[in-house]
């Protein structure tokens, strides 16, 4: 089984347009409702693959209540809470370039914080995998990953996130940043594979058990103590980027969680998410894991998003 614990999780809208404009009135052409926060997506993809997953999250409020109505069959297990779950939007334009607004979330009570935390190591007792996702709310603490992976026994721990939390998750099993969040962890720009694959070596030499990296077009990169793979994937039509890098991990953790062919699935899954619109997960049929290719590590690769 795999647990995905996402401490904020949300209500995402998307609405389509065909531009953003500041200061204008814009008129959607579609608008979706859907199951947020990265953990949550995650679970919602490996759900969809017929994956064994459970996503714990904290819900409060009408807009929580919707939440879990939303997850639909995805098993969850809900913390309760005094505030209400946050809802965020996001603005999808014609070229696909995506612009989000994320709302700060309820802030936990020290009492909801250890709730959490003892929920998800309960549930860890039968996992393969606890997978800890995405930002925190107010009132967490920033070390709230590393307290989640040390009640976690023999299941291996995850970690997706940016920022404080990333940089005091401690040597988790996995690492998955996307580039923007590892140059930021790195406190310097990462302009060049070779730059990450250098980052991500020193993260192996300090505890972390592997590194994989979503890096956009460029498709994704593996580093392990076995040494590092590369991963591109066909061009393909971006519709939205919400979730892509959830559904990479699912895809990665989905194909065993290790290895080119898991980097292979991760790739396959990420593409599929942006093909679609929204943030919604890709089910199987629209994963295509053999159109993605492995090639050899160029690390005078130039990659855009690299600064701090």
């Amino acid at each position: 089984m795999i647990v995905t614990v996402t401490p904020n999780p949300s209500l995402d809208r998307t609405a389509a347009i065909g531009a953003l404009t500041r200061g204008e009135v814009l008129r959607a052409s579609s608008v979706r409702l859907e199951p947020g926060g990265k953990g949550v997506n995650v679970a919602r993809a490996l759900t969809a693959a017929g994956a064994d997953a459970v996503a714990l999250l904290p819900v409060g409020g009408a807009s929580g209540r919707l939440l879990l109505d939303l997850l639909g069959e995805v098993p969850a297990v809900p913390v309760p809470v005094a505030g209400h779950t946050r809802a965020n939007t996001a603005l999808v334009e014609a070229d696909g370039t995506t612009t989000k607004i994320n709302e700060p979330g309820p802030e936990l009570s020290a009492a909801e914080v250890d709730a959490l935390v003892g929920q998800a190591a309960r549930l860890c007792a039968d996992a393969d995998w606890l997978v800890c996702c995405g930002s925190l709310p107010p009132g967490a603490p920033a070390d709230l990953y590393a307290r989640l992976a040390a009640g976690s026994g023999r299941a291996r721990v995850a970690v997706d996130s940016s920022g404080a939390p990333l940089a005091h998750a401690g040597p988790v099993d996995l690492l998955a940043p996307n580039h923007a969040e590892l140059a930021e962890l790195a406190g310097a720009g990462l302009p060049t594979l070779g730059a990450v694959l250098g980052f991500s070596r020193a993260l192996l030499a300090d505890g972390v058990g592997a590194v994989l990296v979503t890096l956009g077009a460029h498709g994704a990169l593996l580093v392990d103590p076995r040494g590092a793979h590369h991963a591109i994937a066909p061009p393909t039509t971006v519709r939205s980027t919400v979730g892509a890098g959830d559904a990479a991990l699912a895809g990665f953790l989905r194909a065993g969680g290790g290895g080119p062919d898991a980097l292979r699935a991760a790739v396959a899954y990420g593409t599929a998410a942006v093909a679609a619109e929204g943030s919604r997960m890709p089910g199987p049929t629209e994963v295509h894991p053999d159109a993605v290719r492995l090639v050899d590590v160029d690390e005078n690769l130039t990659l855009s998003g690299g600064a701090p």
